[in-house]
Formats: structure tokens, C-alpha cells, sequence
């Protein structure tokens, strides 16, 4: 049988020819009645959505992937709110980065351009449908999105909403995409489109970053997985702590920016454990032999991965250091290039671990969970990059356009 990808590929390209020039009015509008059709049309979402969350009972599915699911009135109206931030941030496609004139009389500019066709494989989260086609659209991209077969229901819904939104803004409906083969064999081949996505965007687990790394042929930016840790120095201020480690643990622990694991300065360890046990109740902790002895029976021996895992459950893991420079080596062996945070009120130890802790977000005095680009003001995010070309952190509608130079001249030859 005949695959339709590279046909979606195709309709998604052209679109990507049409949108790349329309006025940001016309993408802003678009915008703006996807939205409103994601109010007016949400039972119809949330329909949808309660199919999936049927079959995925039936198949015992993870909590965390059942949460990550799950939309419900006010999840799909923050969606509608997601687009509408959008719609009004400023447009980044023709900003002028740089200009400059030449000696012979060259003017030069570096202008902001569309990526063209952005490609997004994701697992469970329909909002993603949503969120990624806004952030495409404003940019002036097309989007061309494969989802999982967890979500395929809500996704087609969502889809389907806003391609009716676009046409009455008269923007190509094919500006979203949507591929309805979720098989493990079209996923390989969406990652191998050579000639219709220009830029992969995978939003997953590890498995799904592994998958892409090993099969994708078109350029990528990995939306990488958040092991993300908690330094308590020896100089923090306890009380902040404890409600940091707290939030960025149980806030909303199956998202990426969640905290997973603490480390703690060894010469509070014994006041500051005691302190944040009964505050992380449900929560399993698994530490080593010194955070173990500051709670006694608290906690569970953490083995020799526990330290390296996003759980994205209620578990924490917990290590207890002999010092600043301890704590970053330990960030450095065990860390994802996520987000990493510290609890100190010594601007020394803030500064050298803002600057010596190699991650895309470095969070000094505040949880782990503030890494998003609609907290740094972005609007909805497409992903956080965890790899350092050409994105890196929260993924907004900067990261979404490439530049092109254009070179005007009154008859120059070289």
C-alpha cells in the first residue's frame, strides 16, 4: 500500500509557500478565531478526548501518561488562551536582526524568515496540536504534526477545529497538517521526509528521542527529557527551600520541567531533610547513605539509575554532597541539559553555578517548573531544546524563523 505522507508533506509544503507571505494580519485573525472555535467547540474536543481516555483505561496506561491525556474544560480554554497570546506577540518574520552599508556601497541586511515546513512527532498531549499550529502559523510556517495513537482522537479534533478557523481567515487549511497513520513505521518515515520538513521537532520520552536520533534524515531540534535537580547549598534559606523543592516536585510531576532530583549541601542535610519529608507526602524518596541516615526510614536506597531518571511520577531522588563543587559534578554526571536550580543566599555560589552548571536553564532561588516559554513570556511554547544548535531552552517564535541576508546594490560587480 502506497504511504499518503509524502502527499501530506507535499500539501503541507505548499501551504508553507502562501503563508511565508501573508500579512501578520491575516495570521494574527486566524489565530484569534481558532480560539474562539476552541471555545465554542469544546464538548466536541472533550468528546473526543474521553475515547481516548476509554482506550487508554483499557490498556492500564500509566497515570502519568493518563494526566498528560486527560483535557478537560479548563485545559482546552488555556489552549484558546495559548492562541490568543500568540496572536498577539509581536510577529518575528522580516525583523531586521543586523544592517549595515558596505565600502562599495552594499547594503546589507539579516532579516527574519519562516523555518518553512516544521515537522512536530509528539506522544500523548493534544494540547500539543493546538500549541505547536499557533506557534507555526505566527511564525509564518506550516505545521505538519504526527501524534500518538494515545491521542489520535482529541488530536483529530483539535486539528479540525482549527483548520476551519483558518480557512474563514482565509489562510490555507493545510497550514496544520495532521497525520492520521500512527504505526511505528510511518513515524521512521516521518522523520525521513527529505524535501517537505525542514526542521524535526520531537516532544517525548526518551524512547521517541532515541528513535529520532537513530532514524531522522532531516535536521532536528531535540525537545529533550528533564532530569532536572535542586542544589540546597549550605547557604540557603530553608523554608524557600523546602517550598521550591516542593512545587517543582508535586506541582505537576509527568511535565519535563518537574524537579526529580535534589541535592543537598551535606552540612544542612540533617535539619533540612527532617523539614521536607512530611511535606512531601506521597511522594517516594530514594537516597543515598547520607540522606538516608538524616531521615532514617524516609527513605528507600536509590540504586545506580536512580539518580540519572525522569520519572515523571511522584519519586524524587536525593544525594546528599560535600560541597558546591560536589553538587555540580554531580549535575554535570546525572543531568539532561534540562533546567537546574539552586537555594542559596551566597551570590557566590549563585554566580559560579549560573556559570560553571551547563543546562539550558539555570534557576537561581525558584522551582524548576518557571522553564516555559509562556512563564518567560513567550506565549505557548513548541518545546524546550535541550541540545545547543540553533535553539536551546523554551522554543518560542524566535526559534521558529531562520534568517536570510539580503544585499542591495546600485549596479556593484565584484
Amino acid at each position: 500500500m502506497t504511504s499518503a505522507l509524502p502527499t501530506l508533506g507535499e500539501r503541507a509544503r505548499e501551504a508553507a509557500r502562501v503563508v511565508a507571505t501573508l500579512p501578520a494580519a491575516a495570521r494574527d485573525e486566524a489565530l484569534l478565531l481558532a480560539a474562539d472555535a476552541l471555545h465554542r467547540r469544546c464538548d466536541e474536543v472533550l468528546d473526543a478526548n474521553a475515547r481516548d481516555l476509554e482506550r487508554a483505561a483499557l490498556a492500564d496506561t500509566p497515570a502519568a501518561i493518563v494526566d498528560r491525556l486527560r483535557l478537560t474544560a479548563d485545559r482546552v480554554a488555556a489552549m484558546a488562551a495559548g492562541l490568543t497570546t500568540v496572536a498577539g506577540l509581536a510577529d518575528p518574520v522580516g525583523e531586521v536582526v543586523r544592517g549595515w552599508r558596505r565600502p562599495n556601497g552594499l547594503d546589507i541586511r539579516q532579516v527574519r524568515v519562516p523555518l518553512g515546513v516544521v515537522g512536530i512527532i509528539y506522544e500523548g498531549r493534544p494540547n500539543v496540536t493546538s500549541d505547536a499550529a499557533g506557534l507555526c502559523l505566527k511564525s509564518g510556517n506550516a505545521a505538519l504534526l504526527r501524534g500518538s495513537s494515545t491521542a489520535i482522537t482529541s488530536n483529530q479534533a483539535i486539528a479540525g477545529v482549527l483548520r476551519d478557523a483558518y480557512v474563514k481567515a482565509g489562510v490555507p487549511a493545510d497550514a496544520l497538517v495532521l497525520v492520521d497513520d500512527t504505526s511505528r513505521e510511518s513515524a521512521v518515515e516521518f522523520m525521513r521526509l527529505d524535501g517537505c520538513i525542514d526542521v524535526l521537532i520531537p516532544r517525548g520520552g526518551r524512547s521517541l528521542i532515541d528513535a529520532v536520533r537513530e532514524n531522522a534524515t532531516v535536521p532536528y531540534i531535540i525537545d529533550g527529557d528533564g532530569n532536572c535537580h535542586v542544589y540546597v547549598d549550605a547557604a540557603a534559606d530553608l523554608d524557600m527551600a523546602v517550598a521550591i523543592v516542593v512545587n517543582g516536585k508535586t506541582s505537576r510531576p509527568s511535565v519535563c520541567n518537574a524537579t526529580e532530583s535534589l541535592v543537598v549541601h551535606a552540612a544542612i542535610a540533617d535539619r533540612f531533610l527532617p523539614m521536607l519529608v512530611p511535606a512531601l507526602d506521597g511522594v517516594e524518596l530514594r537516597g543515598d547513605a547520607r540522606a538516608r541516615a538524616a531521615v532514617g526510614g524516609a527513605m528507600t536506597a536509590a540504586d545506580a539509575d536512580d539518580f540519572s531518571t525522569e520519572y515523571l511520577d511522584l519519586v524524587l531522588s536525593v544525594a546528599v554532597v560535600d560541597d558546591l563543587d560536589a553538587a555540580i559534578a554531580h549535575i554535570a554526571r546525572h543531568g539532561s541539559g534540562h533546567t537546574e536550580a539552586v537555594v542559596t543566599t551566597d551570590l557566590r555560589v549563585a554566580e559560579r553555578f549560573s556559570a560553571e552548571v551547563d543546562a539550558a536553564a539555570v534557576v537561581i532561588n525558584a522551582s524548576t517548573r518557571f522553564t516555559d516559554g509562556e512563564e518567560y513570556g513567550f506565549g505557548a511554547e513548541i518545546g524546550i531544546s535541550t541540545q545547543k544548535l540553533h535553539a536551546r531552552g523554551p522554543m518560542g517564535l524566535r526559534e521558529l524563523t531562520t534568517t536570510k541576508y539580503v544585499v542591495t546594490g546600485t549596479g556593484q560587480v565584484r
